[in-house]
């Protein structure tokens, strides 16, 4: 029973990815049925399709299914046009037939990747009439038809089963990434005055390149959604512009805390240093709770005063001469640690401003279905 009970609450905690699962099951099943109802040649293709075209979200299953249908399309009609036009008698003639088919779009698609179905479209447009002895023009209608079946099935599945929207993704995929950003940054402040683990700031880092390509991803799903009108909310666009330049902040903070500051420094600066560190990280991870909880934004008043404080202790630093004797590359590091967290400041200021506009679209939503 334990095993059990633990196995569900793994699979459980993998809700999306487990509606995925649904939804393609329910489209593969509805498409072989309606193929084999409307006596396609070839039922295995709607099958097939509707698997390529339901994604993760509505957003990218529109992509996909627009993709695919322009690809298909396309290399049905080229490969049935030279099929047409150009008649062939013997497997030399085929030969001759399929490289002309397959150069030219081979080369298209590796210009545009989203038409990559037409080099295979424009084959089985070609091979298939000399397998089954039948029409270049029928089958080209044939493959259309089956494809056609399987991307309507597939995006009606992905709207109707379990659907999943990109917005709602977009608040999961930011706030894991606004937790990376905050163990980043504590990790580069405290590599100030004890050194830092490199090992495990370059685990970070690569956490959060990974994180921001996915983010960046689900972003574009998500406009897509919105711009058809089939979801609503904020525009993403300051939510992932805010945060890319968070990021920024942390990559700019890292290159001026590659060593520690001279043990004077160290000891003025540790405890402002240290109460900036957990003011910033705690705000961050409190505005990624609130994305993933659609919930209001945290205080960010905390990070005010701990700047503030570090500040004071700067300019009480800069009174008592510590600086003039530091070199000058040590120097131009102890400036820019003070502009970047500058920089930092304001782009935190816009995260709350940007997390609480997110929650007023839940808050709104909420109150229309309470209607």
């Amino acid at each position: 029973m334990a095993f059990a009970a633990e196995l569900f609450d793994r699979v459980w905690s993998r809700k999306t990815q487990l509606g995925l699962a649904v939804r393609v099951t329910v489209a593969a099943t509805g498409a072989y049925a309606l193929a084999t109802a409307l006596h396609l040649l070839l039922p295995l293709w709607a099958v097939l399709t509707s698997i390529i075209v339901t994604q993760m979200s509505v957003g990218r299953s529109l992509k996909a299914t627009r993709d695919y249908m322009l690809g298909t399309i396309g290399g049905a009609v080229y490969g049935g046009a030279i099929a047409i036009l150009i008649p062939y008698s013997s497997e030399l003639g085929l030969l001759g037939l399929l490289v002309l088919a397959v150069a030219p779009l081979a080369f298209v698609a590796s210009i545009y990747p989203n038409l990559s179905s037409a080099t295979v479209t424009a084959v089985i447009v070609l091979v298939l009439p000399s397998m089954h002895h039948a029409d270049p023009m029928a089958s080209a209608i044939d493959r259309v038809s089956e494809v056609s079946v399987g991307a309507v099935t597939g995006l009606l599945v992905s709207f109707l089963v379990l659907p999943s929207r990109a917005v709602r993704q977009i608040r999961a995929s930011a706030a894991k990434l606004l937790e990376l950003i905050a163990d980043a940054f504590t990790e580069l402040l405290a590599g100030l005055t004890r050194g830092r683990d490199n090992d495990a700031l370059h685990r970070i880092q690569d956490g959060i390149g990974i994180a921001m390509v996915g983010m960046n991803t689900i972003g574009a799903e998500a406009e897509r959604e919105r711009s058809a009108r089939l979801s609503g909310g904020p525009d993403t666009g300051p939510l992932l512009r805010t945060i890319l330049r968070l990021r920024h902040d942390v990559v700019m903070i890292g290159r001026a805390t590659v060593v520690p500051l001279p043990i004077e420094l160290q000891t003025r600066l540790a405890a402002p240093l240290s109460e900036v560190a957990t003011a910033i990280a705690l705000f961050v991870r409190s505005a990624a709770s609130a994305l993933r909880a659609g919930a209001g934004a945290p205080t960010i008043r905390p990070v005010h005063l701990a700047l503030e404080r570090y500040a004071d202790e700067v300019a009480a630093v800069r009174r008592d001469g510590l600086i003039r004797g530091l070199p000058g590359e040590m120097a131009e590091r102890f400036y820019a640690i003070g502009f970047s967290l500058e920089q930092m400041h304001q782009n935190l200021c816009d995260l709350d401003r940007v997390v609480g506009e997110w929650a007023e679209s839940t808050a709104d939503k909420s109150a229309r279905m309470a209607e």
